[in-house]
C-alpha cells in the first residue's frame, strides 16, 4: 500500500527536479547569449545592456526556484529520517 508520505517525498522530488532544469535552462540561454555576444555564435543578446538584463534575470529566478526548492523539500520531508 502506498503511503501518504511516499507520495509527498516523491512529488517533492520531482518538482524540486523541475526547479532545477528550470535553472540550468535560464543560464544555457544566457552563457550561449553571451558567446554570441563576443562574437562566438548568434543569439538574443546583442549589447552589454542586454547581457546584464539577462545576468540579473538568471539570478532572479534562479533564487525563486532555489526557495521553491527549499520550500518543497520541506513540505515532502526530503532529508528527513
Amino acid at each position: 500500500m502506498v503511503k501518504l508520505k511516499d507520495v509527498k517525498i516523491s512529488t517533492s522530488t520531482a518538482i524540486a527536479a523541475a526547479f532545477g532544469f528550470v535553472i540550468a535552462l535560464i543560464w544555457k540561454e544566457i552563457i550561449v547569449g553571451l558567446f554570441a555576444l563576443a562574437g562566438l555564435t548568434i543569439n538574443d543578446i546583442t549589447n552589454t545592456t542586454g547581457a546584464v538584463i539577462a545576468i540579473i534575470s538568471g539570478i532572479i529566478i534562479t533564487l525563486f526556484c532555489v526557495i521553491g526548492i527549499i520550500y518543497i523539500s520541506k513540505w515532502g520531508g526530503i532529508g528527513e529520517k
